[in-house]
């Protein structure tokens, strides 16, 4: 009895290493897709540059004289100029994450080989 359950292990054990790779490079990698996309799209909402830009005209805390639609307009261009910024340095940190899990097996067959001086 306990060597078939040993041999179903190690079965399915050979299974879970042979399919490992496909996995990780077909629903693993659109599961890791969806989070950056998602990660992104929080970053959006939380910097929100398209509504300060939708904004950039309306003047400050009902300032309407000239002077306080300038300062208005300048400040939330300084604004719109910063959020964008964060949002598209957001971007790159996401395309690194996403670059990383595409290359994390690579990395790790690598170094297996090296350290048992296969490769």
């Amino acid at each position: 009895m306990y060597l078939l359950i040993a041999q179903r292990l190690a079965f399915e054990a050979l299974l879970d290493i042979i399919y490992f790779p496909l996995w990780w490079y077909t629903g693993g990698l659109k599961h890791a897709l969806l989070w950056c996309v998602g990660v992104l799209k929080r970053g959006n909402q939380s910097l929100a540059p398209g509504l300060w830009l939708k904004n950039i005209f309306v003047p400050m805390y009902g300032q309407y004289d000239w002077q306080g639609k300038i300062i208005s307009f300048f400040m939330r261009l300084a604004q719109v100029v910063f959020r964008t910024s964060a949002l598209l340095v957001w971007l790159g940190f996401c395309c690194v994450l996403f670059m990383a899990w595409m290359v994390f097996p690579i990395v790790v067959v690598y170094g297996l080989g090296r350290s048992f001086r296969i490769i």
